[in-house]
């Protein structure tokens, strides 16, 4: 991993120079890893210390005929408001369906084992948080520049900065807690309405959820940064914003790894069980079961919801401090930032509005049928969001921006090009997920021919397939997001590299970035449709397993009470192939959410790191420093070599967990089954298996978390341009990584449920080998791609904190310190580097019983 910024540029360390590592010369070696260079000093403090200029300024900027911009802001406070009651309202309405009791049992059952688990992990985020608050309190309280010149802020500035990383983390896990409370009425309603027989209440009632989720987390976000933006004093705004930013990042992070591992265990176990013992699908004498489904709980709800929430606020933040590092106009400044936060709030409307009108479509298509694409509407929702979005972004960037005027210049063609940026983000986020549905979809081409392969190459073929077309994935997204980016870029050649930067080489290079950012910001320009799709497939998958762990089919007298109480004739075997159908919807938008998020991600990086780049190079003005961003300076190019290493070990190290998770879940659940004389699995036995789950995420996101945590630090302290090559590198690799990973655990996922449903081969050795591509692609798409996203976006922001305090220390004449501390990260980053392979192996026998209650002590 980060091992590389301790060798020299010339090659790896001799052990000549391993002794003299050891033998107390630590810092000289360091200082020649380093380019034996000083490093920049940023006088203005740095990014984490940006003074926001004062929206209330009328003499700044005005909107809509003499408007301020704190002014036009207020009324997004309410439209914000606005969005939490329209989640409000959606979850009463799924809260209030009809449901089963049998049904209502299953749903509360995995709902608390679900809040206990939830409970475990917010423990475990402040324990995680009291490492972020150490630098945080270092940085701002002993090496950040403060009004008087001296270094260091007043206390009570500090608190109220590690007050706002408490909010980001408190937002990350509130919403995550939202997502599993609403998604767990909605699993036990769409089951029951299955046994109508009709197909669009089972796709209504799982949409719903999502919407309800998507609106409460981008409004709840949203009114979050603009309380910052209107309230806090513009001196301190800045830093609270990164104070967030880092807050949520974590929360994501830590959330993201130990759900994608606690639901990867889970499902592994439980799904070997069909093979080892021939039973069905969720047969509810199978402990793992209920695990199972918290699982999907914990990692496509939890993990998600965090991610979505996350991901919106560090984009924001990231051109928030690229508006003004590189804007040197304080009137320009105005006028982007509240340009930016409007078409935020104008997502909203558009969602909103697109959901309503997509469903009075599908109503009206769909409502009475019994069968039909349970894609479809989905796929028109996405495309109807784009195009309202579109639509909303010109008319109201006309309005705000339509004659902007700079010292006298006005740019009357800014506003359409601004637009037409954020529109290449915009359609990608319709695009990518039409490209994912060709590698994964139950009628790609891909998947069946999966299927195919599986038929006399069995679990061999299976796998070689989908590793195809994973990699096939990867170089298609890679175009598609190339060429977006390509497009804006040319885009922002016009009159935003004059507005940007008035010097013309740097307002170029600077538009650019800019409208990189800008892609990453259309990308989420629909963020409540994204999240509502995405949220759609553990609600899906949920219905299926409550269904049959309810066992209401065996119930004396079932049909004639639900015709008593609820006034329709139960089907269940049309039901359960509705529900079927519907989860390999649920499957395959699940996994078209995956790549927005992580196409984000990069891209939003690629601004973040530009705001590093500007610190650096005194805005592009120092030569000497420029230079260094080249495969010809050493420590830059060390850089790039080890964020591609990085990668491969977060992958491995987070399989590592979920592998042994699941040797310990199997090993139990195979000892403890009880097929004859019962019903259902013991409450106790399900509790078990839930606890080994939890045991083994708490313990594989500990040390990836660590690792990531002292990796970050050491590579910032050791040489600022190694940093930068380390974040381009882990961003790009982690980029094809990540899609390769999502889109072949997407095909094998439903490759087996095409098995499943369309060709009804349960039990046949078709069936085996598709199950074990299953397995393999489990940890693929829902554990190591899916958390790098986070993973990239915690070591970016993060990083930049870390960084300006590395260059901070240099600055006041203590290199000799910064040169110790990376020695001592880098120690412990390659401690837990360790724990994460070797700490995490699979023992032949376990030598220590597993209980329901896991502590911090047994996690560590």
């Amino acid at each position: 991993m980060s091992s590389a910024s301790s060798a020299r540029s010339a090659g790896a360390l001799s052990s000549a120079l391993v002794r003299r590592v050891f033998s107390g010369r630590l810092h000289r070696l360091l200082a020649v890893a380093s380019g034996a260079v000083s490093l920049p000093a940023m006088a203005s403090g740095g990014e984490a210390n940006l003074v926001l200029p004062n929206l209330g300024d009328a003499g700044l900027a005005t909107f809509l005929g003499g408007m301020t911009g704190s002014t036009l802001l207020g009324w997004g406070l309410l439209i914000c408001v606005l969005g939490l009651v329209f989640g409000a309202i959606i979850y009463n309405q799924v809260k209030n369906l009809p449901v089963h009791r049998s049904m209502a049992e299953v749903s509360e059952l995995i709902y608390e084992t679900c809040k206990t688990y939830m409970i475990t992990q917010g423990k475990f985020l402040l324990l995680l948080e009291a490492f972020i608050a150490i630098i945080i309190i270092g940085y701002f309280g002993f090496v950040a520049q403060n009004p008087q010149g001296g270094a260091g802020l007043p206390a009570g500035e500090v608190l109220l900065i590690l007050a706002f990383s408490l909010v980001g983390i408190a937002g990350s896990f509130g919403v995550a807690w939202f997502g599993i409370r609403i998604n767990t009425f909605a699993n036990s309603r769409t089951a029951f309405a299955s046994l109508q027989g009709k197909a669009f209440p089972v796709y209504a009632i799982p949409l719903k959820s999502g919407i309800s989720i998507g609106m409460l987390l981008i409004s709840t976000e949203l009114l979050i940064m603009l309380a910052i933006l209107l309230f806090i004093d513009p001196a301190l705004a800045g830093k609270c914003f990164i104070g967030f930013a880092i807050g949520e990042s974590l929360g994501a992070s830590a959330l993201r790894i130990a759900g994608g591992i606690f639901t990867k265990i889970a499902d592994i176990g439980s799904d070997l069980m069909k093979i080892v013992f021939k039973i069905k699908e969720d047969d509810a004498r199978n402990p793992g079961v209920i695990a199972d489904c918290v699982g999907d709980n914990a990692g496509d709800s939890v993990g998600p919801t965090a991610d979505g929430f996350e991901t919106y606020g560090v984009t924001g933040v990231a051109l928030v401090s690229f508006i003004m590092l590189a804007v040197p106009e304080a009137a320009t400044q105005v006028q982007l930032l509240v340009w930016i936060f409007v078409m935020r709030v104008m997502m909203i409307i558009a969602s909103g509005a697109s959901y309503l009108l997509n469903e009075v479509w599908a109503k009206a298509k769909y409502g009475n049928t019994s069968k039909f694409d349970f894609e479809a509407p989905l796929t028109s929702l996405v495309w109807v969001t784009s195009f309202v979005s579109l639509i909303l972004t010109f008319v109201v960037s006309k309005a705000l921006i339509g004659d902007l005027a700079i010292n006298g210049v006005t740019y009357s063609s800014l506003w359409w090009q601004l637009s037409l940026i954020i529109t290449f983000g915009t359609l990608a986020g319709a695009i990518i997920p039409e490209i994912v549905k060709v590698f994964t979809s139950t009628k790609s081409g891909h998947v069946r021919e999966v299927v195919t392969a599986s038929r006399e190459g069995g679990a061999s073929l299976n796998i070689l397939s989908g590793l195809t077309a994973g990699n096939f994935s990867s170089f298609w997204m890679g175009v598609i997001i190339v060429g977006l980016m390509t497009g804006a870029y040319l885009v922002s050649q016009g009159q935003l590299a004059h507005v940007i930067n008035p010097d013309p080489e740097h307002g170029k290079i600077m538009a650019a970035v800019f409208s990189f950012g800008l892609v990453a910001f259309g990308f989420l320009g629909m963020g409540p449709v994204t999240i509502a799709v995405d949220s759609y497939g553990p609600v899906t998958d949920n219905a299926q397993s409550v269904y049959e762990l309810s066992t209401i089919e065996e119930i004396p007298g079932i049909k004639e009470e639900v015709k008593k109480d609820f006034g329709f004739d139960a089907n269940f075997d049309i039901a359960k192939d509705l529900l079927e159908e519907n989860d390999g919807a649920g499957n395959t938008f699940k996994a078209t959410a995956k790549p927005v998020l992580i196409g984000t991600a990069v891209v939003g990086a690629a601004t973040m790191v530009f705001s590093i780049i500007m610190l650096l190079t005194d805005g592009l003005n120092s030569v000497a420093d420029v230079q260094k961003l080249s495969m010809l300076y050493p420590p830059f190019l060390l850089g790039l070599i080890s964020g591609g290493a990085t990668i491969f070990w977060f992958s491995g190290a987070s399989m590592q967990a979920v592998s042994t998770g699941a040797y310990r879940a199997v090993e139990f659940i195979k000892e403890n089954m009880k097929l004859d004389g019962v019903s259902k699995a013991s409450t106790e036995d399900s509790k078990k298996v839930v606890a080994i789950c939890t045991q083994y995420a708490q313990k594989g996101m500990f040390n990836i978390f660590m690792a990531v945590f002292f990796g970050t630090l050491a590579c910032a302290f050791v040489e600022p341009f190694f940093f930068i090559g380390y974040l381009i590198s882990l961003a790009i690799i982690g980029l094809y990584q990540a899609v390769f990973m999502a889109n072949a655990g997407g095909a094998w996922d439903n490759a087996k449920k095409i098995v499943e449903t369309e060709l009804r081969a349960k039990g046949t050795d078709l069936h085996a080998a598709a199950v074990i591509g299953d397995t393999v692609g489990d940890p693929f798409k829902d554990t190591s791609s899916v958390a790098m996203n986070p993973i990239i976006k915690f070591t970016t922001l993060f990083g930049l904190l870390a960084v300006e305090m590395a260059v901070g220390l240099n600055h006041q004449g203590n290199s000799a310190l910064q040169y110790t501390l990376a020695a001592v990260f880098l120690f412990l980053n390659l401690i837990f580097v360790y724990r994460s392979f070797y700490g995490m192996r699979i023992q032949e026998k376990a030598t220590t019983e597993v209980t329901p209650e896991v502590s911090y002590e047994s996690a560590k």
